[in-house]
C-alpha cells in the first residue's frame, strides 16, 4: 500500500456472530476533509476505533501516517503524538479551569501548540479561568475539540464534533475546520449533520451493514450532480405546478415565454447530499 494519511484494505471486524465491519477498502489522502456517514449500528464507529488504536480487527491490512495502530511498539508510541482524537465526550475535569485542562494535557505532546492560542481558536478565551463544570454542553464540547488540537497533530479524528453547538458556534467552529486543513492536518468527521459534511468534507463515503457502499465528493455522491432537477412554479390560478427534468434550464425558459417574464413562485431544486444519504441506507 502507497504511502496517504489512512490506507485500509479488507477491513473485518466480528463480534460473535454479526459482522460489523465486512471487507471496508479506503484510503483518505493527506490534507483531506473526509467525512465518514452511517446509521447507527452501521459499523462506522467501529471502523474509526480500529483507525485510532482503541480496537483491535480480525481482518485486513491497516495504515494509518504509516503506522499499523494495532501492533504496540515505539513507533506506535511516537505515532501517538501525531493523531488527535475528539470523541463524543473525552471526560470532566470539574474542579479545574479551562486552562488548566488545556495545559495539562499539552504536557503529553512533544510540540504542543499554545494552550492560550488553542484557547482562543475554540471560543473559550473568557471561560479560561472558569472551572469545567460551570461550562455550557457546548463550551464542554469546545474543550473537547481543545484537548484533540493541542498536540498539533498531523491526523484529527472528530467524533459528532459540533453535538450540543447553536448555529453560530457550528459555523465558527467550520472556519477552525478549514484552518486546520489548510495548514495541512488531515481531518475524519463523523457526524449526523449532513449540512456538515457537504460544507467541510473534500470526500463522503457512505457505510451500512458494515461495508463502504460509497465515496464520492458531496456534489457527485450517488450521481447527485446529475440526477433530474424539479422545477415548481405557481399557475395563473394559483395552483402549484412541477415537473422533473434534465433540461431544467429549457423548461424555466419555456415558462418565462409563457408567464411573459416572470414565472410566479418558481423553484430549480435537485436532491440533497441528505436525501442521497437517505436513499443509499434504506436501500
Amino acid at each position: 500500500m502507497t504511502e496517504a494519511a489512512i490506507e485500509v484494505r479488507g477491513l473485518r471486524k466480528v463480534y460473535g456472530d454479526t459482522v460489523a465491519v465486512d471487507g471496508v477498502d479506503l484510503t483518505v489522502a493527506r490534507g483531506e476533509i473526509f467525512a465518514l456517514l452511517g446509521p447507527n449500528g452501521a459499523g462506522k464507529t467501529t471502523t474509526v476505533e480500529i483507525l485510532e488504536g482503541y480496537r483491535k480487527r480480525d481482518g485486513g491490512e491497516v495504515r494509518v501516517l504509516g503506522v499499523d495502530p494495532a501492533v504496540e511498539d515505539a513507533a506506535k508510541r511516537r505515532w501517538r503524538t501525531r493523531v488527535g482524537i475528539v470523541l463524543q465526550g473525552t471526560g470532566e475535569f470539574d474542579e479545574l479551569t479551562v486552562g488548566e485542562v488545556v495545559g495539562h494535557f499539552a504536557r503529553f505532546y512533544p510540540e504542543p501548540d499554545d494552550p492560550a492560542d488553542v484557547i482562543a481558536r475554540v471560543g473559550l478565551t473568557e471561560k479560561a479561568r472558569s472551572r469545567t463544570h460551570t461550562l455550557s454542553g457546548g463550551q464542554k464540547r469546545r474543550l473537547d475539540v481543545a484537548l484533540g488540537i493541542i498536540g498539533r497533530p498531523e491526523l484529527l479524528f472528530l467524533d459528532e464534533p459540533t453535538t450540543g453547538f447553536d448555529p453560530e458556534a457550528r459555523r465558527e467552529f467550520w472556519t477552525l475546520i478549514r484552518d486546520l486543513a489548510g495548514s495541512g492536518t488531515t481531518i475524519v468527521l463523523t457526524t449526523h449533520y449532513l449540512e456538515e459534511a457537504e460544507t467541510l468534507a473534500d470526500r463522503v463515503g457512505v457505510i451500512t451493514a458494515g461495508r463502504l457502499i460509497a465515496v464520492d465528493t458531496p456534489r457527485r455522491l450517488g450521481n447527485r450532480d446529475s440526477a433530474l432537477a424539479t422545477v415548481s412554479w405557481r399557475t395563473a390560478e394559483g395552483a402549484w405546478e412541477s415537473t422533473r427534468s434534465a433540461t431544467p434550464t429549457a423548461v424555466v425558459t419555456d415558462l418565462a415565454a409563457r408567464f411573459d417574464g416572470e414565472v410566479p413562485g418558481l423553484t430549480v431544486t435537485r436532491p440533497t447530499l441528505e436525501d442521497i444519504y437517505l436513499d443509499m441506507i434504506s436501500a
